[in-house]
């Protein structure tokens, strides 16, 4: 676990901003040699179902995962998780899981502030970070071994049902284009569907932005 974190990453090359020894910030090293690398998503939702597991049972609140892999509490992110795949041929080698979640951390950036929460914001108290971390490794592993005995239908089934503004009609920004459309879910290989005017078209995480 890293007490502070001075080069974080999200995605797309984006800056993850941590104050020192207050927030989780760690990577996880897995071996998802059981997979076929073609089915490297299956490994974002596992996790991303465990975080928003943890999260709920932690905070006792409704948690949702901003496709395609932060979590949110209402409109605000409180954490996300970046996953870096390292192949061997056709064999699924590693993978490095680097998560942060947002726990002691109450003042932010003008930039970001409206739109970041973190733990103590929502319980109002000082959290142990190796408590919480020690009790979200259990939520991983869980979900970890889940996805190697069979359950990918039922974390698939979790993770769509969780996902931030489904079903909702919201703006998006398609090449650069403000275009209204409703998020019903995300294809085998973790595109997002958009319905627009009952006409589902799917994207890659670089082809579509939600506006805010």
């Amino acid at each position: 676990m890293a007490v502070e974190q001075y080069a974080g990453r999200g995605q797309q090359g984006t800056a993850w901003q941590s104050e020192p020894g207050k927030n989780l910030t760690f990577s996880l090293l897995l071996m998802p040699s059981f997979l076929d690398p073609k089915h490297q998503f299956r490994l974002t939702i596992a996790i991303s179902v465990a975080l928003a597991q943890w999260l709920e049972s932690l905070l006792q609140t409704p948690v949702t995962i901003k496709w395609p892999n932060d979590m949110y509490v209402g409109d605000r992110k409180i954490g996300g998780i970046l996953i870096e795949n390292i192949l061997q041929g056709k064999i699924w080698k590693s993978a490095v899981v680097g998560i942060g979640i947002n726990v002691n951390q109450t003042e932010f950036s003008p930039a970001i502030g409206a739109h970041t929460a973190s733990v103590k914001q929502i319980l109002h108290t000082d959290c142990d970070l190796t408590e919480l971390m020690t009790d979200l490794c259990r939520y991983v592993e869980r979900s970890y071994q889940g996805l190697k005995n069979g359950t990918y239908d039922a974390q698939l089934a979790f993770y769509t049902q969780h996902l931030y503004r489904l079903g909702e009609l919201h703006p998006f920004l398609v090449d650069g284009v403000r275009v209204n459309g409703i998020l019903s879910g995300v294809t085998e290989t973790g595109r997002l569907q958009v319905d627009f005017n009952h006409h589902t078209v799917d994207f890659d995480i670089k082809e579509i932005a939600f506006v805010i």
